[in-house]
Protein backbone atom coordinates (compact mmCIF):
# COMPACT_ATOMS: atom_id res chain seq x y z
CA UNK A 1 0.00 0.00 0.00
CA UNK A 2 2.77 2.43 0.96
CA UNK A 3 4.70 1.58 -2.19
CA UNK A 4 1.59 2.29 -4.28
CA UNK A 5 1.14 5.68 -2.63
CA UNK A 6 4.75 6.60 -3.32
CA UNK A 7 4.36 5.51 -6.94
CA UNK A 8 1.20 7.59 -7.31
CA UNK A 9 2.97 10.60 -5.83
CA UNK A 10 5.83 10.21 -8.30
CA UNK A 11 3.38 9.97 -11.17
CA UNK A 12 1.46 13.07 -10.07
CA UNK A 13 4.45 15.34 -9.43
CA UNK A 14 7.28 14.28 -11.73
CA UNK A 15 8.42 17.83 -12.51
CA UNK A 16 8.66 18.94 -8.88
CA UNK A 17 10.56 15.79 -7.92
CA UNK A 18 12.95 16.19 -10.84
CA UNK A 19 13.63 19.82 -9.86
CA UNK A 20 14.29 18.87 -6.24
CA UNK A 21 16.77 16.20 -7.33
CA UNK A 22 18.47 18.62 -9.74
CA UNK A 23 18.78 21.29 -7.05
CA UNK A 24 20.18 18.72 -4.63
CA UNK A 25 22.82 17.65 -7.14
CA UNK A 26 23.77 21.25 -7.97
CA UNK A 27 23.75 22.78 -4.50
CA UNK A 28 24.51 20.01 -2.03
CA UNK A 29 28.31 20.59 -2.36
CA UNK A 30 27.77 24.31 -1.77
CA UNK A 31 25.57 23.73 1.28
CA UNK A 32 28.08 21.25 2.71
CA UNK A 33 30.80 23.87 2.21
CA UNK A 34 28.74 26.41 4.14
CA UNK A 35 27.97 23.99 6.97
CA UNK A 36 31.61 22.87 7.27
CA UNK A 37 32.78 26.48 7.34
CA UNK A 38 30.22 27.50 9.96
CA UNK A 39 30.88 24.55 12.26
CA UNK A 40 34.68 24.37 11.94
CA UNK A 41 35.13 28.14 11.42
CA UNK A 42 37.09 27.38 8.26
CA UNK A 43 35.21 30.01 6.26
CA UNK A 44 35.90 33.76 6.05
CA UNK A 45 34.95 36.00 8.98
CA UNK A 46 32.28 37.71 6.88
CA UNK A 47 30.72 34.36 5.99
CA UNK A 48 30.73 33.30 9.65
CA UNK A 49 28.19 36.07 10.22
CA UNK A 50 25.66 33.82 8.46
CA UNK A 51 26.14 30.76 10.66
CA UNK A 52 22.52 31.19 11.77
CA UNK A 53 21.82 29.28 8.56
CA UNK A 54 22.62 26.11 10.51
CA UNK A 55 19.16 26.37 12.05
CA UNK A 56 17.51 28.68 9.53
CA UNK A 57 17.95 26.56 6.40
CA UNK A 58 16.47 23.36 7.94
CA UNK A 59 13.61 25.46 9.33
CA UNK A 60 12.99 26.95 5.87
CA UNK A 61 12.90 23.44 4.38
CA UNK A 62 10.46 22.35 7.11
CA UNK A 63 8.11 25.27 6.39
CA UNK A 64 8.22 24.59 2.65
CA UNK A 65 7.36 20.94 3.36
CA UNK A 66 4.48 21.99 5.60
CA UNK A 67 3.17 24.11 2.71
CA UNK A 68 3.24 21.21 0.25
CA UNK A 69 -0.51 20.58 0.21
CA UNK A 70 -1.32 24.28 -0.29
CA UNK A 71 1.39 24.35 -2.99
CA UNK A 72 -0.19 21.42 -4.80
CA UNK A 73 -3.62 23.05 -4.70
CA UNK A 74 -2.28 26.11 -6.52
CA UNK A 75 -2.94 25.96 -10.23
CA UNK A 76 -0.03 25.94 -12.66
CA UNK A 77 0.44 29.52 -13.86
CA UNK A 78 3.87 30.29 -15.22
CA UNK A 79 5.18 33.81 -14.72
CA UNK A 80 7.69 34.69 -17.49
CA UNK A 81 9.78 36.57 -14.93
CA UNK A 82 10.48 33.21 -13.32
CA UNK A 83 12.33 31.94 -16.37
CA UNK A 84 14.38 35.15 -16.48
CA UNK A 85 15.34 34.78 -12.82
CA UNK A 86 16.22 31.10 -13.32
CA UNK A 87 18.44 32.15 -16.23
CA UNK A 88 20.17 34.77 -14.08
CA UNK A 89 20.64 32.18 -11.35
CA UNK A 90 22.23 29.80 -13.87
CA UNK A 91 24.63 32.53 -15.03
CA UNK A 92 25.56 33.25 -11.41
CA UNK A 93 26.11 29.54 -10.73
CA UNK A 94 28.41 29.15 -13.74
CA UNK A 95 30.29 32.41 -13.10
CA UNK A 96 32.90 30.84 -10.80
CA UNK A 97 32.61 33.83 -8.40
CA UNK A 98 31.88 32.64 -4.86
CA UNK A 99 29.38 35.36 -3.93
CA UNK A 100 27.52 34.96 -7.22
CA UNK A 101 27.38 31.19 -6.79
CA UNK A 102 26.00 31.70 -3.28
CA UNK A 103 23.27 34.06 -4.49
CA UNK A 104 22.34 31.72 -7.32
CA UNK A 105 20.59 29.47 -4.78
CA UNK A 106 17.89 31.95 -3.64
CA UNK A 107 17.56 33.19 -7.23
CA UNK A 108 16.92 29.67 -8.46
CA UNK A 109 14.33 29.06 -5.74
CA UNK A 110 12.49 32.31 -6.44
CA UNK A 111 12.57 31.65 -10.18
CA UNK A 112 11.23 28.11 -9.78
CA UNK A 113 8.34 29.33 -7.60
CA UNK A 114 7.35 31.92 -10.21
CA UNK A 115 7.78 29.49 -13.09
CA UNK A 116 5.67 26.72 -11.57
CA UNK A 117 2.99 28.58 -9.59
CA UNK A 118 3.34 32.26 -10.48
CA UNK A 119 2.89 35.03 -7.91
CA UNK A 120 0.65 32.92 -5.60
CA UNK A 121 3.42 30.33 -5.28
CA UNK A 122 5.98 33.01 -4.48
CA UNK A 123 3.71 34.52 -1.83
CA UNK A 124 3.16 31.10 -0.28
CA UNK A 125 6.90 30.50 0.07
CA UNK A 126 7.85 34.07 0.99
CA UNK A 127 9.00 33.35 4.54
CA UNK A 128 11.14 30.26 3.84
CA UNK A 129 12.67 32.08 0.87
CA UNK A 130 13.45 35.03 3.14
CA UNK A 131 15.19 32.69 5.57
CA UNK A 132 17.30 31.33 2.71
CA UNK A 133 18.21 34.82 1.47
CA UNK A 134 19.24 36.01 4.94
CA UNK A 135 21.34 32.86 5.48
CA UNK A 136 23.18 33.17 2.16
CA UNK A 137 26.80 34.27 2.80
CA UNK A 138 27.69 37.62 1.24
CA UNK A 139 29.89 40.68 1.77
CA UNK A 140 27.10 42.66 3.47
CA UNK A 141 28.76 42.46 6.95
CA UNK A 142 31.99 43.83 5.46
CA UNK A 143 30.07 46.79 4.03
CA UNK A 144 28.23 47.44 7.31
CA UNK A 145 31.32 47.23 9.53
CA UNK A 146 32.58 50.60 8.27
CA UNK A 147 29.48 52.28 9.75
CA UNK A 148 29.45 50.77 13.25
CA UNK A 149 32.22 52.88 14.81
CA UNK A 150 29.67 54.56 17.16
CA UNK A 151 28.60 51.11 18.39
CA UNK A 152 32.24 50.14 18.97
CA UNK A 153 32.81 53.33 20.99
CA UNK A 154 29.64 52.75 23.01
CA UNK A 155 30.64 49.16 23.86
CA UNK A 156 34.17 50.21 24.81
CA UNK A 157 32.84 53.00 27.04
CA UNK A 158 30.26 50.74 28.69
CA UNK A 159 32.82 47.99 29.29
CA UNK A 160 35.25 50.51 30.76
CA UNK A 161 32.54 51.89 33.04
CA UNK A 162 31.68 48.42 34.34
CA UNK A 163 35.32 47.54 34.98
CA UNK A 164 35.85 50.78 36.91
CA UNK A 165 32.96 49.82 39.21
CA UNK A 166 34.94 46.72 40.22
CA UNK A 167 38.07 48.72 40.96
CA UNK A 168 39.95 47.81 37.77
CA UNK A 169 42.42 50.34 36.39
CA UNK A 170 40.94 51.24 33.00
CA UNK A 171 41.55 53.99 30.48
CA UNK A 172 39.17 54.26 27.51
CA UNK A 173 40.17 55.94 24.27
CA UNK A 174 37.67 55.68 21.42
CA UNK A 175 37.42 51.92 20.75
CA UNK A 176 40.47 51.01 22.86
CA UNK A 177 40.67 50.06 26.52
CA UNK A 178 43.87 50.05 28.53
CA UNK A 179 43.24 47.54 31.33
CA UNK A 180 46.06 47.35 33.88
CA UNK A 181 48.36 48.54 31.14
CA UNK A 182 47.18 45.88 28.67
CA UNK A 183 45.57 47.23 25.44
CA UNK A 184 42.23 45.80 24.33
CA UNK A 185 40.48 46.77 21.08
CA UNK A 186 36.76 46.51 20.42
CA UNK A 187 37.27 45.56 16.77
CA UNK A 188 34.40 45.65 14.23
CA UNK A 189 33.93 41.88 14.41
CA UNK A 190 33.93 42.13 18.22
CA UNK A 191 31.15 44.74 18.29
CA UNK A 192 28.45 42.07 18.44
CA UNK A 193 27.29 42.47 14.84
CA UNK A 194 27.31 38.71 14.24
CA UNK A 195 25.30 38.02 17.38
CA UNK A 196 22.92 40.86 16.48
CA UNK A 197 22.32 39.28 13.06
CA UNK A 198 21.83 35.87 14.64
CA UNK A 199 19.47 37.18 17.33
CA UNK A 200 17.27 39.03 14.84
CA UNK A 201 17.26 36.03 12.51
CA UNK A 202 16.26 33.59 15.26
CA UNK A 203 13.80 36.22 16.49
CA UNK A 204 12.11 36.14 13.07
CA UNK A 205 11.84 32.38 13.33
CA UNK A 206 10.27 32.67 16.79
CA UNK A 207 7.82 35.31 15.55
CA UNK A 208 6.67 32.92 12.85
CA UNK A 209 6.64 29.83 15.07
CA UNK A 210 4.64 31.42 17.91
CA UNK A 211 2.33 33.50 15.74
CA UNK A 212 3.44 36.72 17.45
CA UNK A 213 4.41 38.03 14.02
CA UNK A 214 0.72 38.61 13.29
CA UNK A 215 0.76 41.51 15.75
CA UNK A 216 2.71 44.57 14.62
CA UNK A 217 2.91 45.91 18.17
CA UNK A 218 4.24 42.68 19.69
CA UNK A 219 6.60 42.20 16.75
CA UNK A 220 8.04 45.71 17.09
CA UNK A 221 8.49 45.40 20.85
CA UNK A 222 10.10 41.98 20.54
CA UNK A 223 12.57 43.02 17.83
CA UNK A 224 13.59 46.16 19.75
CA UNK A 225 14.13 44.13 22.93
CA UNK A 226 16.02 41.50 20.91
CA UNK A 227 18.43 44.11 19.57
CA UNK A 228 18.84 45.60 23.06
CA UNK A 229 19.50 42.15 24.56
CA UNK A 230 22.15 41.47 21.93
CA UNK A 231 23.93 44.77 22.63
CA UNK A 232 23.80 44.30 26.43
CA UNK A 233 25.06 40.73 26.10
CA UNK A 234 27.96 41.88 23.95
CA UNK A 235 28.86 44.60 26.46
CA UNK A 236 29.07 41.94 29.19
CA UNK A 237 31.14 39.69 26.92
CA UNK A 238 33.59 42.47 26.02
CA UNK A 239 33.82 43.47 29.68
CA UNK A 240 34.81 39.92 30.63
CA UNK A 241 37.27 39.66 27.72
CA UNK A 242 38.90 42.95 28.73
CA UNK A 243 39.11 41.82 32.34
CA UNK A 244 40.63 38.45 31.46
CA UNK A 245 43.20 40.02 29.13
CA UNK A 246 44.03 42.87 31.50
CA UNK A 247 44.57 40.52 34.44
CA UNK A 248 46.65 38.01 32.49
CA UNK A 249 44.05 35.25 32.44
CA UNK A 250 44.77 34.27 28.84
CA UNK A 251 43.23 30.82 29.25
CA UNK A 252 39.88 32.31 30.22
CA UNK A 253 40.25 34.92 27.47
CA UNK A 254 40.80 32.27 24.79
CA UNK A 255 37.96 30.15 26.19
CA UNK A 256 35.44 32.98 25.85
CA UNK A 257 36.87 34.48 22.68
CA UNK A 258 37.61 31.49 20.48
CA UNK A 259 36.64 28.28 22.29
CA UNK A 260 33.33 26.81 23.41
CA UNK A 261 32.80 29.63 25.88
CA UNK A 262 31.72 31.78 22.94
CA UNK A 263 29.28 29.08 21.85
CA UNK A 264 27.90 28.92 25.40
CA UNK A 265 27.45 32.71 25.36
CA UNK A 266 25.59 32.54 22.03
CA UNK A 267 23.39 29.66 23.19
CA UNK A 268 22.49 31.55 26.37
CA UNK A 269 21.41 34.64 24.44
CA UNK A 270 19.31 32.55 22.04
CA UNK A 271 17.65 30.79 24.99
CA UNK A 272 16.84 34.20 26.49
CA UNK A 273 15.05 35.06 23.24
CA UNK A 274 12.56 32.29 24.00
CA UNK A 275 12.00 33.74 27.46
CA UNK A 276 11.67 37.20 25.92
CA UNK A 277 9.04 36.27 23.36
CA UNK A 278 7.01 34.50 26.04
CA UNK A 279 7.14 37.67 28.14
CA UNK A 280 6.03 39.75 25.14
CA UNK A 281 3.11 37.37 24.56
CA UNK A 282 2.10 37.65 28.21
CA UNK A 283 2.60 41.34 28.91
CA UNK A 284 2.24 43.16 25.58
CA UNK A 285 -1.26 43.34 24.04
CA UNK A 286 -1.62 42.52 20.34
CA UNK A 287 -2.98 46.01 19.66
CA UNK A 288 -3.35 49.31 21.46
CA UNK A 289 -6.99 50.11 20.81
CA UNK A 290 -8.09 53.40 22.31
CA UNK A 291 -11.67 53.17 23.46
CA UNK A 292 -13.29 56.58 23.60
CA UNK A 293 -16.34 57.24 25.68
CA UNK A 294 -18.92 58.41 23.20
CA UNK A 295 -20.77 60.24 25.97
CA UNK A 296 -17.73 62.23 27.13
CA UNK A 297 -17.49 65.91 26.29
CA UNK A 298 -14.94 66.93 23.68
Amino acid sequence: MLANRKLQYLERHPLEIALVLLLAILYMPLLLHWVDGWINKSISIQHEYFSHGLIGLPFAAYIAWEHRQRWQRLGSQMNPAGLVIVGIGAVFYLSGLSDWINFSLPLMLVGICLTLKGSPGLRLQTFPLLLVVLATPSQVPYLIESYILPLQRFIAGAAGFLLIQFGIDVDVNQIYLLVNGQPVEVAPHCAGLKMLFTSLYVGMMLLYWTGVGRSRLQTGVFLILTAALSVVGNIIRNTLLSYFHGTGQEGAFDWLHESWGGDLYSATLLFLLIVLIRAVQHYVPPTLALQLDQNSDV
